[in-house]
């Protein structure tokens, strides 16, 4: 299975690992979710799943998505063209996280999460002075289009890609559908906060 899943070559480590842990919740039914904020052996865990997902919600892609239909207008693309533009982004998404998935073997988790965190929180400070000048420069409205293409880009290489197997990296088999539960709940929960909060905010 492990062949056919991943082609030739050597995985007995993986398959040692795999083993090892069915040994270890030999007999163990699956956990709730009760059990995995009782238990203090998954703590650390718990409060990595919660930080890197909230990230996710708090960096505003969300808000991105909401206000980009409004960014494209005031450069200047006509509305009938706007919904293309829109479709660009979301391709630009998939995109992204598809090549995520080549690259997070090799540049690691974190580097992954640090590094687009980075570049996403600096394409939000410039796409803020960009809004708020775009009327005294004709080519500033261009440059808020290419700093949201740029967020997307660098959300889609880092937090999408690297949050939706994060669960199953860091927990056991025993809690991975009580943690899938969690962090299922909690971006959610998060995002009807951001969705009732944002507009006051503005």
């Amino acid at each position: 299975a492990v062949k056919q899943l991943w082609g030739d070559g050597d995985h007995m480590a993986e398959i040692d690992d795999m083993m090892a842990e069915q040994e270890a919740i030999r007999g163990e039914k699956a956990k709730s979710v009760c059990d995995l904020f009782r238990d203090k052996a998954v703590r650390w865990q718990l409060i990595t799943l919660f930080l890197v997902s909230s990230c996710m919600q708090f960096i505003g892609v969300n808000v991105v998505y909401f206000y980009a239909y409004n960014v494209f207008i005031k450069a200047g693309i006509p509305p009938a063209q706007t919904h293309y533009v829109s479709l660009g982004v979301g391709i630009t998404e998939i995109l992204t996280t598809v090549l995520c998935g080549f690259l997070i073997e090799r540049a690691g988790r974190k580097t992954l999460l640090w590094k687009s965190y980075t570049v996403m929180a600096l394409a939000l400070g410039l796409l803020t002075v960009t809004l708020s000048l775009q009327d005294s420069f004709f080519w500033l409205p261009y440059c808020s289009v290419a700093l949201i293409f740029i967020f997307i880009m660098s959300f889609g290489i880092g937090p999408a890609g690297v949050l939706c197997p994060l669960p199953t990296e860091i927990f056991v088999q025993s809690y991975r559908p009580a943690a899938y539960v969690f962090n299922g709940a909690t971006n959610w929960i998060q995002l009807f906060v951001l969705g009732l909060l944002f507009p006051f905010i503005v």
